[in-house]
């Protein structure tokens, strides 16, 4: 039997997403720059997310750079119809593989066409603007970065818009500008900050995607996460996403893994069920 990947959602027209994803970042190098360690193996575990059923990857041009969009152009051009690539613009990366975030609204233009050159598109699906990061966080007005990408969506490069790392009050200021389909941010069992935003984003029909949904580079660590995982007879893993998957129905989940396995081990998790004790003892590690 098929895994359902937790069913799909609809933030708007034209745009339907499965609630498992799969998020590419991982098949770079090591810090998410240069080429990944085993390119086949790249190939394959992007092949077999969208045999599984996986209609959204995320990506982004500054993975690598442009490492990952390149792979995503290999192993997947020309590009299933329900395939929904969602990229993010917002930074580059330093010849040294630092990050440094870029807003400035001419080289965000520049940014949305090294995503379709590189991934061999002539629109993009969904682009997230990166207001920051979880260190980083950004509060400055976002007006002028999104209109220019508004302007994009006008003239066809672009068909929907989102935000990452980004506060309440930007995504009112860009949705004062356009439609926002999409927010990506840091959010998962332990990091619940904006609980509030994922909840006023299923009110008004926005995808919320958690960033880091295993923690990131500092992974999930919690004794109740492993006692429950152990009870339910899971890894800590597949529960703390099918955490994310009860916490709201707005949430979409993109965990990364360069391994076919471990992809396998993640869609796993859209059919476990967590009863209600279950739940209750995860939604105290947030609280905590």
């Amino acid at each position: 039997m098929p895994a359902s990947l937790g069913g799909t959602l609809t933030p708007a027209d034209g745009l339907t997403l499965t609630r498992v994803g799969y998020g590419a970042m991982q098949l770079a190098g090591p810090n998410v720059f240069g080429p990944p360690r085993d390119r086949d193996a790249a190939i394959a575990v992007l092949r077999a997310a969208v045999d599984a059923g996986i209609t959204h990857i995320d990506t982004a041009d500054f993975y690598g750079p442009a490492v990952v969009n390149e792979l995503i152009r290999e192993a997947l051009h020309p590009y299933p119809e329900d395939l929904r690539i969602v990229t993010k613009v917002g930074a580059r990366r330093g010849e040294d593989g630092s990050w440094r975030q870029i807003l400035d609204p001419a080289d965000l233009r520049a940014q949305v066409h090294d995503n379709l050159r590189h991934l061999g598109l002539d629109a993009l699906d969904v682009v997230n603007l990166r207001l920051g990061s979880h260190d980083t966080p950004h509060e400055e007005p976002v007006a002028e970065q999104f209109g220019a990408l508004a302007e994009l969506r006008q003239q066809g490069l672009i068909r929907h818009l989102g935000l990452s790392a980004a506060s309440a009050r930007q995504l009112t200021e860009a949705q004062a500008i356009a439609p926002v389909v999409t927010v990506q941010n840091l959010y998962n069992l332990a990091n619940r900050q904006d609980d509030t935003l994922v909840d006023r984003c299923a009110a008004e029909g926005i995808a919320f995607v958690p960033y880091f949904p295993l923690g990131g580079f500092t992974p999930l660590q919690s004794e109740t996460l492993t006692r429950v995982a152990a009870r339910l007879g899971a890894s800590p893993q597949q529960v703390a996403l099918a955490w994310l998957l009860h916490r709201s129905p707005a949430i979409a989940l993109i965990p990364g893994t360069s391994s076919v396995a471990h992809l396998h081990e993640n869609i796993a998790a859209a059919d476990l069920a967590l009863p209600a004790d279950a739940l209750e003892e995860l939604d105290g590690i947030g609280r905590a």
